[in-house]
C-alpha cells in the first residue's frame, strides 16, 4: 500500500505522539512491557494500513483507544482459549496416555484371563458349573449343593480342585513368562 510523503510524515507524527500512550495504556491493563509492546505495534499496523480511520482529528483519539482496547480484549481472549485448549490437551494427554509399562501389564493380565477362562473350560463339567456358580454367580456352597443336588462336601471339594488347576496353569504360566 502506497502512501503519499504527506500521510508518512502525518502518520509519523502520530506515531510520535500516541505510541507512548497507546503503550502506557495497555501495560497499565496487561502488567507486561512486551504485551503492552505488541498491542501498541498492532494498532499502529493498523492505523497505517487504514489512513482514512484516523485522519479526523476530532475523533482520532477515541478511535486509537477503542482500538487498543479491542487489540487488548482479543490478545485476551485468545489467551483464555490457548490456556483452555492447552488444558484441555494435558487432561486428554493424562487421559489417554499410556505407558510401556501398563501396556506390558495389560497384555499380561489379559493373557492370565484368557488362560484362566481356557482352564475352566476344559474343566469337568460338574467341576465346572460348581466353579461358575461359586466364582461368577456369588452362590453360597449350600445353595450350589441344593441347587446341583450335591453335597456341600462335594462342592468344596470341585472348588478347591478347580482353583488347584487354575493355580497350577497360572504358576506355569509365570514362570515361562516372566524368563
Amino acid at each position: 500500500m502506497k502512501h503519499s510523503d504527506d500521510e508518512n510524515k502525518e502518520f509519523e507524527a502520530l506515531f510520535r505522539m500516541m505510541y507512548p500512550k497507546v503503550k502506557a495504556f495497555a501495560r497499565g491493563l496487561l502488567q507486561s512491557e512486551e504485551d503492552a509492546e505488541d498491542v501498541a505495534q498492532d494498532v499502529f499496523i493498523k492505523l497505517l494500513k487504514y489512513p482514512h480511520a484516523w485522519e479526523n482529528v476530532e475523533t482520532r483519539s477515541s478511535y486509537i483507544y477503542t482500538l487498543t482496547k479491542n487489540q487488548i480484549f482479543n490478545l485476551l481472549k485468545h489467551r483464555k482459549i490457548e490456556s483452555k485448549y492447552q488444558e484441555n490437551i494435558q487432561f486428554a494427554a493424562e487421559e489417554f496416555y499410556v505407558s510401556d509399562d501398563e501396556i506390558h501389564n495389560q497384555l499380561f493380565a489379559k493373557e492370565i484371563r484368557m488362560l484362566a477362562e481356557l482352564t475352566i473350560q476344559r474343566m469337568p463339567e460338574q467341576r465346572r458349573r460348581v466353579f461358575v456358580m461359586s466364582r461368577v454367580q456369588k452362590k453360597t456352597h449350600a445353595e450350589i449343593a441344593d441347587e446341583l443336588n450335591l453335597s456341600v462336601r462335594t462342592v468344596e471339594r470341585h472348588i478347591y480342585l478347580a482353583l488347584s488347576e487354575l493355580k497350577k496353569i497360572i504358576s506355569l504360566f509365570l514362570l515361562l513368562w516372566v524368563e
